[in-house]
């Protein structure tokens, strides 16, 4: 290479080098669209006792309102126990009454009376808790939202404590991303965002909820001013329109720094 080339080349590099930093700097400007994807809080309903579904009621992608029948689980062992919850309270108002009346004549004692009303207030407790224990066999929805999913069939055992069904209420639906740590100091709870997805309606705007503290990527090198960009920090934000977003998708989202606020 001759001397002259040299002297031509280094004109070109210091060109290509100014090219190379305007684009950067363009794109660092534009650093607020990125990818995210729609989350969701779901609320399981359980049986609070084993049980064998006789009635499943709704289905995937039913809306259903708070207070609506779910679900129907088998009696049997509840009846059963509220029969014998009220043959005891009946047993125990007879002695009570008994007692009472012993008591106002002078032939009873204070102590049998005090033990008698004792059995009764605990047979009135065992009665409601029989009924609360059969009211509690027919699962309600405690929300309105939409069934998410269904996790057992009709005719099925399900054990205690385990979801049949999933509900998705609008206010639990949010939008999740991820920003880098020289932006995370310019964003704040309420800030506004825009976003976007494929088949949902234009202008979808939300409120940023949640800022995490935490760094989800730590590069494996001594933070430098050039390895910042690598930690990134979990964003949630509110939808102000959430009916028309599904549990997944992904979302383009562009936010407004403070910086670039007017």
């Amino acid at each position: 290479m001759t001397r002259s080339t040299v002297i031509g080349w280094r004109p070109l590099r210091l060109c290509l080098l100014a090219i190379l930093m305007l684009v950067t700097g363009c794109s660092s400007g534009s650093d607020t669209l990125m990818q995210g994807w729609i989350e969701g809080d779901f609320i399981f309903v359980s049986p609070d006792e084993q049980g064998r579904i006789e009635q499943m009621l709704v289905r995937q992608g039913d809306a259903v309102k708070m207070g609506e029948l779910l679900f129907v689980l088998d009696t049997e062992l509840q009846e059963a126990e509220l029969g014998v919850a009220e043959a005891t309270l009946a047993n125990a108002k007879q002695a009570f009454d008994r007692a009472q009346q012993l008591l106002k004549s002078g032939s009873g004692t204070q102590k049998d009376f005090d033990v008698t009303q004792a059995l009764y207030r605990e047979a009135q407790a065992r009665l409601a808790a029989a009924k609360t224990r059969l009211t509690r066999r027919r699962g309600l929805s405690p929300v309105t939202g939409l069934v998410q999913q269904v996790y057992y069939r009709a005719g099925e055992t399900v054990p205690a404590s385990r979801p049949i069904v999933s509900l998705l209420p609008p206010g639990n639906v949010k939008v999740r991303f991820y920003v880098s740590e020289p932006m995370l100091a310019r964003l704040a709870i309420d800030d506004p965002i825009n976003f976007s997805c494929d088949g949902c309606p234009a202008g979808m705007t939300g409120k940023i909820s949640f800022i995490s503290q935490y760094a989800e990527y730590t590069p494996p090198v001594i933070y430098s001013q050039q390895e910042r960009h690598k930690l990134v920090y979990l964003i949630e934000a509110m939808p102000n329109d959430p009916s028309a977003l599904r549990v997944g998708q992904p979302v383009d989202v562009t936010i407004m720094p403070r910086a670039e606020k007017k």
